[in-house]
């Protein structure tokens, strides 16, 4: 099997993880169980090894001018110590990306998906202008997710860094297991938890004393497995399925992190302002009504014709059926709306609701 490797390669082997090709590394798709891996996020705690993430360092006198015109979201309003989702754009209003903005005093963090590292960095470099040093730090970052309602039991015992002072989307640099790393109160899952930023070499340091503090509180390692049937409960978009340069962010359901009125605009704002007015699909979340998955790119139906396509389904551990996501041309996107999904020539009965499927608490 050919791949990059995380720092915690060896390990995942040692734990009896399945390991499959993903974004160009070689990482754990589940150890236990994908159900089992993502009840013990939702009720406990579970350790995600994200460290195939790309991170991009930006300083110089104009980075925050540059990524403000370079991303949709408004940087101008983010402070040190904040973290702002956001995107990047074509021209044309597609997606180059979804991302992760840090302000530090002096730089900013990037962090994109994994597969799009490459694509990205070339994105940035060759748009780049003014005073702006750009630095791919991606290889020696690892990036830890701990998920679930006992995370921060778990992180406290092995940091003195005051967690309930890191509020949602912020983060502080202080120790974790005597190692410097950066805290952040994000995540992918639709749970409370953080996500640990440090050096690759301390590694396999981390994850042991993350897993020595956890025990009491039912810690499990969880794989992309979980990961994406967790991100599917809470409808959190995955770039390559539910958007990619073909889509805008307006019917992804992302114009929410879209600022037309900043200064100085961004790349694809003229796009963006026609797709607010003449959108003619948007995403939508639905149920099957009967057994079956129903997979990315199947053909969605309604009285006989094609309206939409799945971008993300699978099976909903804490609802206990299957669910999904798709583009659904207007007026078929309702609420309510009855529609049928093509499954290798088996039209499994479904029907659009309301999102997100979960909700903490």
């Amino acid at each position: 099997m050919e791949g990059k490797k995380t720092g915690l390669y060896e390990q995942h082997l040692a734990m009896g993880a399945k390991m499959v090709p993903f974004a160009g590394f070689i990482m754990p798709v589940n150890y236990s169980g994908i159900i089992d891996e993502h009840l013990a996020v939702r009720k406990n705690v579970g350790v995600f090894d994200v460290s195939h993430m790309g991170e991009f360092e930006f300083r110089g006198a104009d980075a925050r001018k540059f990524l403000n015109w370079i991303t949709t979201n408004n940087v101008a309003h983010l402070e040190p110590g904040g973290v702002q989702y956001s995107a990047m754009l074509y021209e044309n209003g597609g997606v180059v990306d979804d991302l992760l903005i840090y302000s530090f005093d002096d730089h900013y963090m990037m962090v994109v998906n994994a597969s799009n590292i490459e694509k990205d960095f070339k994105w940035i470099k060759d748009h780049l202008t003014g005073d702006v040093q750009l630095t791919d730090i991606s290889y020696q970052t690892t990036l830890l997710a701990v998920q679930g309602p006992h995370a921060v039991d778990v992180l406290r015992k092995i940091t003195n860094t005051p967690l309930d002072e890191i509020s949602y989307y912020h983060f502080r640099a202080g120790k974790v297991a005597e190692i410097d790393a950066l805290i952040s109160r994000t995540g992918y899952t639709g749970e409370d938890g953080f996500e640990l930023y440090f050096k690759r070499e301390f590694s396999l340091h981390t994850w042991e004393a993350l897993f020595e503090a956890g025990e009491e509180f039912g810690i499990k390692p969880a794989g992309l497995g979980a990961r994406d049937s967790l991100r599917l409960e809470v409808c959190y978009n995955l770039y390559g399925n539910d958007m990619d340069q073909t889509t805008n962010p307006i019917e992804a359901g992302l114009g929410w992190i879209v600022k037309t009125k900043k200064a100085g605009g961004f790349i694809g704002k003229e796009q963006v302002l026609k797709a607010r007015q003449i959108t003619t699909r948007k995403l939508v979340g639905f149920i099957l009504k009967q057994k079956g998955i129903a997979r990315h790119g199947a053909d969605v139906f309604v009285g006989g014709a094609k309206v939409g396509h799945v971008t993300s389904g699978g099976f909903s551990p804490i609802l206990n059926m299957a669910i999904g996501l798709a583009y659904m041309d207007k007026p078929y996107h309702e609420i309510g709306t009855a529609i049928e999904i093509d499954s290798r020539g088996r039209r499994l009965q479904a029907q659009i609701v309301q999102t997100p499927f979960y909700k903490r608490g």
